[in-house]
Formats: structure tokens, C-alpha cells, sequence
């Protein structure tokens, strides 16, 4: 147990600086509260986040914490994940190239009691990160007006989570997260004519809260070897008594004055209810395929703008979207024990998903929907002393786009490493 603790602390600690940088340079993170992040771990991402009702007792499954009632009596399991990202955006054909690295997730899960397992960890919320200007000319004259956009930071997630299988068939379980992180955004209108004043617009809020996820899992044997899943969660929603600010300076070329005027909204920013559902087919260790739908209620939360019309900064309505996630995906293992051939002990990986926005850009205008395809490898390690151990390697295709606005291709490739040991094993000396 000692080595529990000391190993859950020091994830912790290697973990919180790693993951407060931003892992996306999108324009669309300047929107609500940044690009929505991937919070699946290794084992999921090469079925492209597929997971609500995955049960597997040697890999990490946070996408639904009744999950973790699967982990044996043995294990201990450390799961690490990083990915390398690289994105194009297109608009009026013109293109620019990105590229991102970003120490993603550490999670750990072990059983605690007979039919009872923890999970605690680190995992993403949101990521906001943009630097891009736009220049227009007035009429026919020479007079340009210039926009510079610019934002960094994103919230993350520290959890500590629980399953529990009360009885045959029937898994619950919760994550409980402490929700924290900070961002800025900034927007400079500027124009080449003297006598034009530059107006600077920045938000900002950092925010301490919690967030709380329920899950259940209910596996039924159909068949010698043969078991479905279906799965279900619930995240709650809630104010997360946070204060974002609004900042507008208006500076004169001619006269350098600026008047500076600031306004604060005390309790602001709220996460939505979200709901999922998923259902999975496994046949032995060697087939499992499934699907998933998620639901976040977005739509019915209200979210701090500048009113274009009163230039009041006040929460408003529909600025914000219900977004809906369709993913499926699957797993195929050749010969799990094969001892003479290595690609028949590789897990095989693919999934796709669909996904709409939970945002609008301007009034009444959609954010851009997502399509995304993936495939991956689950690589085994063997040696003298462990043979449940994985390299989770995927490569990951995403399409974002909206009419007449910038078009994002990204390629990711997610590596993660699932330490799976038998800390718990008592050894017999004769």
C-alpha cells in the first residue's frame, strides 16, 4: 500500500506541469471554453475514443469508471500517453502548417477490495492556443484595418475515481475530479489610418472547481465464450464559481490617451449535463467491437459575451450548442498466447467517429463538426518478469471544418505506454 500511495503522488507531481501547456493551435479554441480534448487513454485512442461500455481487466477505461471493477486482485497498472500533432488549415487556398507536442494523461488503477477497484489520474478538459491576424483593405482606398488574435491555457482534470460490482453482471462507479486551469484571449483592431483609435479586447477567468462523472456497466454471457456490454454515464452539470473578466482599451494615435474600461461576472462559467451510452460484443481475447453515442448539453448553458448590441458583458444564450458524438470501433487479436508468433500476440486497433459542434461562431452561425478516423497497434511486452504489459501506438485523422471558414486536417500520433505489474502477488519461498 505504501507503494500505491508514494506511486499515485509522485503522478501527480511529474504531471501537473507537464500538462499545463497547450496541446492545439486552432482558431477555434478562441471559442466558449477551447477545443474540447480527447480524454481516452492509449487502449481507447486506437479505437478512436471508443470506451463507455469497454470492460477490460489489463488496461485504464476513465471514459467509464464502472470499468474499473474489471482490474484483478493482482495488478497495479500505470498508464502514460503522449501525442505529436500535426495540423493544416485551409481558408480561401491559402495554407499554413502547425505542429504540436504535448505530454497528454497519466492514470493508475488497482483493486482495493474483492469487486472494487480505484483509479486515479491526471487526463485534459480543454485546450486553448491561437496566434493569427487578418488584414482588410477599405473600399479603394489605402487604408488597411489589421485583427490580431491571440490565446493560451485550457483546463485540466486531477481524478480519483472507483468501480464497484455489487453483484453478477452489474458494475457502478464515479470519478470525482478536481477542475482546474486558467485562460487568456486577446483581440487587437488596429488600422493604418492615423487618425482611427486601436481597441484591445481580453478575456480571461481561471477557474477551481470539480467535476463528477457517474458510470454502470452491465456484461451478459451469451455463449461459451461470447459477452455484451452495455454501458451508461452521466456527467453532472454545475456552476463552477469561477469569475471571468472582460477588459476593452481604447487608445487614440493622436493624443496616446487610453480609456480603459473592465467588468467581471461573478460566477460565470458552468459545465452542461452530459449522457452516454454504448454497447460492445467481445468473443474470448480475441474480438470486441462497439459503439458509442454521447450527449452534452451545451445549449442549455449560458456563457459570458460582450452584448454587440448594449456592449454589456453578460451571459448570454445561444452562443452555445448540444453536442452529439457517434464513435465506433474495434479490437482483433490473432492468438492472444501465441508463444512463436509475435503479430498473433499484437492487438489491432480501428475506429471512426462523428461529432457537432457545441459552440457558434458569431449569431447563429454552427462551429465546425468533426469527422475522424483511427487505427492502432496494442504491442505486448514480454520478458522474464511481465507479460501484460502494452505499447499503445495510433495514428489519428481529424476533419474540422464550417462553411466558408477554416478547414483543419490533423494527424496525431498518440503513444502510450500501459505498465501492467503484479504488485499485489504473494510469492512462495521453498
Amino acid at each position: 500500500m505504501k507503494k500505491v500511495i508514494f506511486s499515485i503522488f509522485l503522478l501527480v507531481g511529474i504531471c501537473m506541469s507537464a500538462l499545463a501547456q497547450s496541446g492545439t493551435n486552432s482558431p477555434y479554441s478562441q471559442y466558449a471554453l477551447g477545443v474540447l480534448s480527447d480524454q481516452s487513454q492509449g487502449y481507447n485512442r486506437g479505437m478512436n475514443g471508443l470506451g463507455i461500455g469497454l470492460r477490460s481487466g489489463n488496461q485504464v477505461n476513465v471514459l467509464n469508471p464502472a470499468s474499473y471493477s474489471s482490474i484483478d486482485s493482482l495488478t497495479m497498472i500505470f498508464d502514460l500517453g503522449l501525442s505529436l500533432q500535426l495540423t493544416n488549415f485551409e481558408e480561401n487556398g491559402m495554407r499554413k502548417n502547425a505542429r504540436n507536442a504535448n505530454f497528454e494523461y497519466a492514470v493508475a488503477t488497482f483493486r482495493l477490495f474483492p469487486k472494487f477497484g480505484v483509479s486515479a489520474g491526471i487526463i485534459p478538459f480543454t485546450n486553448v492556443g491561437f496566434n493569427y491576424s487578418t488584414k482588410e483593405r477599405i473600399g479603394n482606398s489605402t487604408t488597411t484595418t489589421t485583427q490580431q488574435f491571440s490565446g493560451s491555457g485550457g483546463f485540466r482534470q486531477a481524478l480519483v475515481g472507483f468501480g464497484w460490482n455489487p453483484f453478477a453482471g452489474l458494475s457502478i462507479g464515479a470519478n470525482v475530479s478536481y477542475l482546474w486551469g486558467s485562460y487568456d484571449k486577446k483581440g487587437v483592431v488596429s488600422s493604418s489610418d492615423t487618425y482611427v483609435n486601436t481597441l484591445t479586447r481580453q478575456y480571461g477567468v481561471t477557474v477551481s472547481s470539480y467535476k463528477i462523472d457517474l458510470g454502470m456497466q452491465w456484461e451478459q454471457k451469451i455463449g461459451k465464450e461470447d459477452f455484451v456490454t452495455l454501458g451508461a454515464t452521466v456527467g453532472l452539470g454545475h456552476k463552477l464559481g469561477a469569475d471571468p473578466y472582460v477588459q476593452i482599451k481604447n487608445v487614440s494615435p493622436l493624443t496616446g490617451v487610453t480609456q480603459t474600461t473592465a467588468d467581471t461576472l461573478s460566477n460565470g462559467l458552468e459545465l452542461p449535463y452530459t449522457f452516454g451510452g454504448g454497447l460492445s460484443y467481445r468473443h474470448g481475447n480475441q474480438l470486441t467491437v462497439g459503439v458509442d453515442y454521447s450527449l452534452q448539453k451545451w445549449g442549455d448553458v449560458k456563457f459570458p459575451e460582450v452584448n454587440s448590441q448594449t456592449q454589456k458583458y453578460e451571459l448570454q444564450r445561444g452562443l452555445l450548442r448540444n453536442r452529439h458524438k457517434l464513435t465506433v470501433g474495434g479490437e482483433w487479436v490473432p492468438k492472444a498466447f501465441d508463444a512463436h508468433n509475435f503479430l498473433n500476440r499484437v492487438h489491432y486497433r480501428i475506429g471512426a467517429s462523428y461529432a457537432t459542434p457545441y459552440y457558434n461562431i458569431g449569431t447563429g452561425v454552427k462551429g465546425p463538426k468533426e469527422i475522424s478516423v483511427s487505427a492502432g497497434f496494442g504491442i505486448p511486452i514480454f520478458n522474464q518478469w511481465n507479460n501484460r504489459s502494452f505499447v499503445n501506438v495510433s495514428g489519428q485523422w481529424v476533419h474540422t471544418s464550417a462553411k466558408d471558414l477554416i478547414t483543419e486536417n490533423s494527424f496525431r500520433i498518440n503513444v502510450g505506454i500501459t505498465f501492467n505489474e503484479r504488485w499485489f502477488q504473494k510469492w512462495r519461498v521453498r
